[in-house]
Parts: structure tokens; C-alpha cells; sequence
């Protein structure tokens, strides 16, 4: 079947592209979410502001500084750490795995308004097992790179 012509049944992967499948998937999905939540709760609002019905308001006395900085900075740590730590495990998807779970786990205490015993078990399961089993489903059974 070498007439030149491409089958539906014939993959051709270009491998230094590929990594890039998933990514870009997502972020086509979150510009359509974007795009909805938009459509949806943005250009009302923006109408009853134009129209004088509704004020502009931003008041940071009401805002919740420790956890909105708090995602901040341990967003932006996890993902330092987790190029930092998939250089010592090149290719395997650990540092996605070593990283998330602190993360995850120390997201769970930030968010957590009173800790009891059985609450501060699911976090500590909670951190474990989703990203165990996404690294497990992306990295083994997928065979998709993680940093």
C-alpha cells in the first residue's frame, strides 16, 4: 500500500511536537471556558456598570489575604520545585509526583477552615492518591512526559 496515498489507518507521530498534544488541548479548553463564563456572567455585568445600575467595587478589607497569597506563592514554588526536583529523575515523571503531594496536601491546610481528625486523613489520602494516579495513568500508561 505504498501508492503514496495516507491511510486512516496509518499514524505518523512527529516526536518533537507531540509532547505538546495535551497542553495545547487544554488550553483550547480553558480559552472555551474562558470564553462562556464570559458570555455568561461578564457582559451582564459589564452592561449594569455601563448603564450606572452597578459600581465597580474592590474592597480589599474583605478580601482574605493569607490564602489568596498563600495559593500564590506555593503555586509558584511547586512549580520551581518541580523542574528542580524532575533533574534528579530525568524522564519518569517522579519530580511531577514528589512535588504534588506537599502541594496538594499543604493547598488542603490552606483551604481547610477547622481540622479534624478524619479531615486531615483525606488530605493527607487526597494528596497521595491524585497525583499517584494521574502519574500513573499519564506518565506509565500513557507514557506522557512529566517534569
Amino acid at each position: 500500500m505504498d501508492s503514496g496515498q495516507s491511510s486512516i489507518f496509518q499514524v505518523t507521530i512527529d516526536f518533537a511536537t507531540s509532547h505538546m498534544f495535551f497542553p495545547m488541548l487544554v488550553i483550547y479548553f480553558l480559552l472555551f471556558l474562558l470564553a462562556l463564563i464570559f458570555l455568561i456572567y461578564g457582559i451582564p455585568k459589564i452592561k449594569k456598570i455601563m448603564s450606572g445600575e452597578q459600581k465597580i467595587e474592590f474592597d480589599t478589607k474583605k478580601m482574605d489575604k493569607l490564602r489568596f497569597f498563600g495559593t500564590i506563592v506555593l503555586t509558584v514554588v511547586y512549580f520551581m520545585m518541580m523542574n528542580y526536583v524532575g533533574q534528579f529523575f530525568p524522564n519518569t515523571g517522579l519530580g511531577f509526583l514528589f512535588v504534588s503531594i506537599p502541594f496538594i496536601f499543604l493547598l488542603s491546610l490552606l483551604y481547610s477552615h477547622e481540622m479534624t481528625k478524619h479531615k486531615f486523613i483525606l488530605m493527607v489520602l487526597n494528596a497521595v492518591l491524585a497525583p499517584g494516579i494521574a502519574w500513573y495513568v499519564l506518565a506509565q500508561l500513557f507514557n506522557i512526559s512529566l517534569p
